[in-house]
């Protein structure tokens, strides 16, 4: 390469080290060894260690090792000292016959990287083969007139070294008829060739015995020898000849045993004995004596074993014929074996692993394949191919090798094992191929969370539930193996009321089923929402939530609960007031009640449990309204006690009760005469208590009723200038809501009672009620609706205000 003047100094420095390097490189890929052959077993041949720039105890912990084409294994690497040895006996002869250079090509896996270095020993040849001759004694006969200077070849000599080793000379013992003369053929090869030098008389020698010698040039020198015996006839005046100097033929190498390939042909015009020709093989190597055959009659030539292209692809021998005085002619028969495709390519996993991670990155290597085709051209040209359907791909490598690597990322939830199939083909005629499997295992990696079969969960639980009962079961599924699909559940911390939601609930960390750690009531909470938790076993685990709302059932666990009539605390029963005109249908007092459950569990009805005068009174099945059922008479008893029941539709149904006692009487002084005229067995003392506190009733009564009317005209005041401002309003938005009961917080229609007084008759103490005349009845119509702020008095005034006189 031509380097520009103009460049400076560091340049051309920069291009000699890059031209170093190059060359470092180019060395470093072709490692190159020589040993002589026939050493002994475990001699060294390299430091293989050090040229692949490995220390030596890096050879076992990256898994280097030989990749040869052959079975035969010629070399060893030893682990401790790094080199390359023998690990047999090496003969050249048996490996490369007589080719020269004799190379040994095989290949240095690091399987760690899954890369493949060359290496080529040269194989040294030694003398170690002596010359031999195919015959050990040659015997022929020569006519008495053969002229001086008739050249008879004699067998060559062979020799299997090579070089200085080989065949070098010949030598023939001394006779004065004949000589030696050894011309070199195109090729090089020596031809001997005895010349006979004066006549022969077989009068007077009729037998001449001579010795050839082969010697080659080794150090020793070595020889083999041939014995010639020369037998002398009488005259015969032609020898044979053959038709064509060379017979050339091509056949194929599968043709069957026996097929006849070439016959020979030589003639003799000489009669009788003379004229008779026999045919034999001159010359020939002995592999080939054992493959063909020659009748010696015909000159037909044929095999008698089968040929093989990848063992001979072209056989040369010589045919010598002779006629029966012993004059010989030879031709040379050329046949060229024609190669087919009988060998299927062979596919060799040089390098394999079975089991690999699914998150193993694209271009990983799996494996390293070698494919051989002894065929030739065309027939021994290999494709190798795998699948279209699976994530790998073959890179072609060095020689025939290649080697398998991944296309894209594994998922081993969508396949855990891979069956390769590995096929080679030829393009021979037919193509012949030939397969291999792998079988890849993807190991798992913790790359899928726990999933929930839902979104979300609802559960539902009874009140009063037992503790420790079974609640719900959440269950969650891992698509990866082994313990990176173990899932484990646990509740999210949380709070509920102030306490932890763990003081409430449990749950079964291997089955995930949900455990109650008390007894739910629905009138404490109705429902409750928590989180789930479900978690793997990888490294790192994984994880996912799903929310739970479990919703507690109500129970019919509550007894209705009575608002009104309120008992007194000390004891006695309520008192109401009813007037003895009173018409049917009259609305004497109202049971109002609440039961703390919910839906039909809360549903009440009310009814009349027990009476003292039955028929007199009635109970509003749904609205508790306790009303006259007919006229008060003048015989009806002052005093009523009324039972009145109340029950819910739950299953089983709850009820409670309370005992109400009506006073007939039109007015508050009828009410005292009427008391007055009762007769009791009770103490004389006990009337004059029962003086003291009428007398005291009937002051507070009177002072409460001035107060009621005062308030009532300064009401009436208000209202009037507020209808100079505000439209009326209509219909029954303008009934305060205060005035009907709910369903969850009953409020009880109280507006009718305003007042109580507690007396007794029997006792010393008693509860007296005194209605207000019928608002209730007329709360529906526009006109009352009118009169609202009239009507709505302050509440602290109009609610039933117990007052308890003591004498």
């Amino acid at each position: 390469m031509k380097i520009p003047a103009n460049l400076t100094c560091c340049s051309r420095l920069m291009l000699l080290c890059l031209f170093l390097e190059l060359l470092l490189e180019t060395e470093a890929e072709n490692i190159r060894y020589s040993v002589p052959e026939e050493i002994d077993k475990g001699s060294f041949v390299g430091n293989i260690a050090k040229d692949l720039g490995l220390k030596p105890q890096e050879l076992a912990d990256r898994r280097v090792r030989i990749v040869s084409k052959g079975r035969l294994q010629l070399f060893a690497l030893n682990p401790r000292s790094g080199s390359l040895v023998s690990a047999g006996r090496i003969d050249r002869e048996e490996l490369c016959a007589q080719s020269t250079p004799c190379l040994v090509s095989f290949n240095i896996l690091v399987e760690d990287k899954m890369k493949l270095f060359p290496v080529e020993v040269e194989i040294i040849d030694i003398n170690d083969n002596t010359p031999q001759f195919q015959l050990e004694e040659l015997e022929f006969k020569m006519n008495e007139i053969t002229t001086p200077g008739t050249r008879i070849p004699l067998p060559f000599g062979r020799d299997l070294d090579v070089g200085m080793n080989s065949l070098q000379s010949y030598q023939l013992s001394s006779n004065p008829h004949f000589s030696l003369d050894v011309p070199q053929g195109p090729d090089g090869s020596q031809h001997p060739e005895m010349v006979l030098q004066n006549p022969l008389d077989r009068e007077e020698e009729a037998v001449h015995h001579l010795t050839l010698t082969a010697s080659d040039g080794g150090d020793p020198v070595r020889s083999g020898t041939l014995r010639i015996c020369v037998q002398v006839v009488d005259a015969n005046d032609n020898p044979p000849a053959f038709t064509q100097a060379q017979y050339h033929i091509s056949v194929l190498e599968n043709v069957p045993l026996g097929t006849h390939l070439v016959m020979v042909n030589a003639t003799d015009p000489d009669e009788g004995a003379n004229g008779e020709v026999t045919y034999s093989f001159h010359n020939i190597d002995q592999r080939m004596a054992q493959i063909f055959h020659l009748d010696s009659y015909t000159g037909e030539i044929s095999n008698k074993e089968p040929l093989d292209f990848e063992e001979y692809k072209f056989y040369s021998m010589e045919v010598q014929a002779q006629d029966g005085a012993g004059l010989m002619a030879r031709a040379k028969v050329l046949v060229n074996v024609l190669d087919i495709n009988d060998n299927a390519p062979e596919v060799t996993i040089t390098s394999v692993t079975t089991a690999v991670p699914e998150n193993f990155p694209p271009g990983s290597i799996i494996a390293v394949i070698s494919v051989q085709d002894e065929d030739s051209g065309d027939n021994g040209h290999t494709t190798c191919f795998i699948p279209r359907n699976l994530p790998f791909k073959l890179e072609k490598l060095v020689d025939n090798y290649y080697r398998l690597v991944t296309e894209r990322t594994l998922d081993r939830e969508l396949t855990s094992v891979y069956n390769i199939t590995v096929t080679a083909t030829d393009r021979g005629t037919p193509t012949l191929s030939s397969e291999t499997h792998i079988s890849l295992l993807v190991t798992d990696i913790n790359d899928n969370p726990p999933i929930f079969h839902e979104d979300s969960y609802s559960a539902y639980i009874p009140e009063n539930n037992p503790r420790g009962a079974s609640i719900f079961s959440v269950r969650a599924h891992d698509s990866d193996s082994n313990e990176n699909a173990q899932v484990t559940y646990s509740l999210t911390e949380d709070t509920i009321q102030g306490a932890l939601l763990s003081s409430y609930l449990s749950i079964n960390s291997d089955t995930g089923v949900l455990y109650a750690l008390r007894s739910f009531d629905y009138e404490q909470f109705r429902d409750l929402q928590f989180r789930v938790t479900a978690r793997d076993n990888g490294n790192p685990p994984l994880s996912s939530n799903v929310s739970l709302s479990l919703f507690v059932l109500d129970q019919n666990d509550n007894v209705p609960e009575i608002l009104y009539p309120a008992l007194p605390t000390d004891g006695s029963t309520g008192v109401e007031l009813a007037p003895r005109s009173a018409e049917p249908g009259y609305l004497v007092t109202k049971v109002v009640a609440v039961d703390r459950d919910s839906g039909q569990n809360a549903w009440l009805s009310y009814r009349l449990l027990k009476a003292s005068e039955p028929g007199l009174f009635s109970v509003g099945l749904h609205t508790g309204e306790v009303r006259t059922a007919r006229a008060l008479l003048d015989r009806d008893a002052l005093k009523q006690s009324l039972v009145v029941a109340v029950q819910d539709h739950g299953q089983p149904p709850l009820s409670a009760t309370v005992t109400l006692t009506v006073i007939v009487a039109d007015s508050i002084p009828d009410v005292l005469a009427d008391l007055g005229n009762i007769k009791t067995g009770a103490d004389p003392d006990d009337s004059g208590l029962t003086l003291y506190l009428v007398v005291a009733v009937a002051a507070v009564s009177c002072v409460f009723l001035a107060f009621i009317i005062l308030l009532l005209g300064v009401r009436l005041r208000r209202w009037h200038k507020s209808r100079l401002f505000q439209p009326a309003e209509a219909g029954l938005a303008c009934v305060p809501a205060s005035h009907f009961v709910g369903v969850d917080g009953v409020r009880a229609f109280l507006q009718t009672y305003s007042h109580e007084v507690s007396l007794t008759a029997d006792s010393r103490k008693s509860h007296l009620i005194f209605p207000q005349p019928n608002y209730a009845d007329t709360l529906i119509s526009q006109e009352s609706c009118e009169k609202k702020d009239f009507l709505s008095a302050p509440q602290s005034l109009l609610e039933d205000k117990p007052e308890t006189f003591s004498q």
